[in-house]
């Protein structure tokens, strides 16, 4: 590699406890009409405009004779006037959200992506880019290290020094972390793969290390080969927080300490069962939607929203096999996996939003609907993600009928990754559909017209009861029940039901959601508005429900609330809670061809190891 770059950052956190860093930007040949400067306006996977440029604090600009005053043209573009020679133009940036998106410097560690720092020289986003990354000042950081997915130039493994990026794409596509932190490492066809772990955790390593293995081969395995030749999981515990992003050689991932294994023995808890998922569901994106990508996303215009329809297959297909590699992989037993395929179900029907919003204009409106959610978005919204690993399993199901077992979504998924994530070519808005279509050797276009853009419910029944699983909707018993895989299905007793949603962990009862069509919607209880009695008795979060279901036996009840500062008082008629939380069960008198089309389905395979 040679030493030429056309553009050098420095990136130093400066001030940890300020929480800025200091970022310098050289230039060596700089044009006569001055240089455009921008940052972008988002970051890939994550379709919000989040306006990065805010954080710079101060920018200034010098040649080797003269100071350059910087002009800002809009919110995110300065230009800086023409220089004689190198110009240098440095910046300081506030760096206060600890998320997978964004930037965070405090004095336990610094966290960047570099759509946040790293601004964009226009018409110089093909040059390739050297990055030289130092400590912060102080004999306090001595031991913090450097974990990236940037390729190296002088730096030692994960040390401070230079590196370097291909172009300004591939430079934004490298999370950086700074600090104290634990790695563990395993390897996946001869690929090498890294976890570095930031902040206090108890984690069993050795587990962890076996049980990511397995997955990231297992995915290998589906596609037949690894595109890239090393991977690094960016990993930050803390109390409470969950999120992850995909980039094309790494991931980052944030999620509760207690989320980690603690003993390798016995099988995954909750929470552990969610990491995986999470760390599956970021791995998989490896293959799906960073090198097989949607034709509007393929040349990003980081600046504005950009609009796609199929954001359902890109996130939603990956979100179905996150926790199905699980189970193929054996990490997870075939009972775990229907319970969590059976609490998507319940996700996704709980929500009223899934009759008014199809999984393609979901897609569509991400920017101003899915991403900015409010208090009526339960009754507005579906989750591509959710609907649309539903509409996937609907889809490999469907493929496996109609080709008695031939041809499946891994068919499709490997035709994918042929033709357009080797190519590069990016997939047209409806290219999935035709694909499938054409690989399940039958017309799907009337089972996607109604998956894709109806919004009536996906009718799963038949095609689960094809592998031996009976489904079946109940009412909820309480405001955490998402039902899952049951022995039997029980008798029902009618649950009557306000119809609202309360502030998660609040002390008091404020509600946060009132569902379209509800009692409570209905009597006039708005979002905001703090229970305070049903029929004379307090309310809390948590006897809402009991005491909802007492009253209501004697018909219309009192609840009293407060609005704001004003006592309010409603006279509401208990409706019976809706039939929306999914209980599956394994049939017992399926046929052994029954069975078996289940352990194809979920079968487990060894993977590339």
């Amino acid at each position: 590699m040679s030493n030429d770059f056309s553009l050098t950052y420095r990136v130093c956190p400066a001030s940890p406890e300020a929480h800025l860093f200091a970022v310098e930007l050289s230039v060596p040949s700089p044009p006569p009409h001055g240089l455009t400067l921008t940052l972008p306006a988002w970051i890939p996977g994550s379709y919000l405009i989040r306006d990065f440029a805010r954080h710079i604090v101060a920018i200034t600009a010098e040649d080797a004779f003269d100071r350059l005053v910087p002009e800002k043209l809009d919110k995110q573009t300065w230009h800086v006037p023409p220089g004689r020679g190198r110009v240098v133009v440095r910046y300081s940036i506030y760096a206060g959200e600890l998320s997978v998106r964004a930037a965070h410097l405090d004095t336990t560690h610094a966290y960047f992506n570099g759509t946040s720092l790293f601004l964009r020289v226009v018409g110089r986003d093909r040059d390739p880019c050297r990055v030289d990354l130092a400590p912060p000042p102080g004999e306090g950081y001595r031991d913090w290290r450097v974990a990236t997915s940037l390729r190296r130039l002088d730096a030692e493994p994960f040390g401070f020094g230079s590196y370097y990026a291909d172009d300004y794409a591939d430079l934004i596509d490298h999370p950086v972390e700074m600090g104290r932190f634990r790695v563990i490492s395993f390897a996946v066809a001869e690929v090498p793969h890294w976890m570095a772990i930031t902040g206090r955790h108890y984690a069993d390593e050795r587990r962890l290390v076996e049980d990511l293995q397995r997955v990231c081969a297992q995915h290998a395995q589906l596609f037949g080969e690894l595109p890239v030749d090393r991977y690094l999981f960016l990993t930050t515990v803390i109390g409470d927080g969950y999120g992850g992003l995909e980039h094309g050689y790494s991931s980052s991932l944030l999620c509760p300490r207690d989320d980690l294994p603690e003993h390798r023995d016995g099988a995954a808890g909750e929470g552990y069962r969610r990491f995986l998922g999470l760390c599956s569901h970021e791995y998989f994106h490896l293959w799906n939607v960073k090198r097989i990508r949607p034709q509007a996303l393929s040349e990003s215009d980081l600046s504005r929203e950009v609009h796609t329809r199929t954001l359902w297959a890109f996130e939603g297909i990956t979100s179905y096999y996150d926790d199905l590699a699980l189970v193929r992989c054996g990490c997870i037993d075939e009972r775990a996996y229907l319970g969590l395929l059976a609490e998507n179900l319940s996700r996704v029907m709980r929500n009223p939003g899934r009759k008014v919003q199809s999984v393609a204009a979901s897609s569509f409106d991400t920017w101003t609907k899915f991403y900015k959610q409010d208090e009526n978005s339960p009754n507005a919204i579906v989750s591509y993600y959710a609907k649309g690993a539903l509409v996937a399993l609907a889809l490999d199901l469907k493929m496996r009928r109609e080709s008695q077992g031939a041809r499946s979504l891994d068919d499709l998924m490997r035709a994918l990754w042929e033709r357009h994530g080797r190519t590069g070519v990016g997939v047209a808005e409806r290219g999935v559909e035709t694909l499938a279509s054409e690989i399940a050797g039958c017309d799907l276009g009337g089972f996607f017209e109604g998956a894709l853009d109806g919004t009536c419910d996906l009718d799963l029944g038949p095609l689960l009861a094809d592998v031996g699983i009976a489904m079946r909707l109940r009412p909820a018993r309480g405001s955490t029940d998402l039902g899952g895989l049951v022995e039997r299905f029980d008798e029902q007793t009618p649950q009557m039901r306000l119809g609202v949603r309360l502030q998660p962990r609040g002390a008091e009862p404020v509600v946060l959601n009132v569902l379209s069509d509800s009692a409570a919607e209905r009597a006039g209880i708005a979002p905001g508005d703090t229970l305070l009695a049903v029929d004379g008795l307090r309310v809390t979060p948590e006897n809402l429900d009991a005491l909802v279901a007492r009253a209501a036996d004697a018909g219309q009840i009192i609840v009293h609330a407060f609005r704001r500062d004003e006592l309010m008082t409603f006279d509401v008629q208990p409706m019976p809670a809706s039939l929306d939380i999914c209980e599956l069960r394994l049939i017992a008198e399926a046929s052994a061809v029954v069975v078996a089309r289940r352990a194809a389905w979920l079968g487990q395979g060894e993977g590339l190891r």
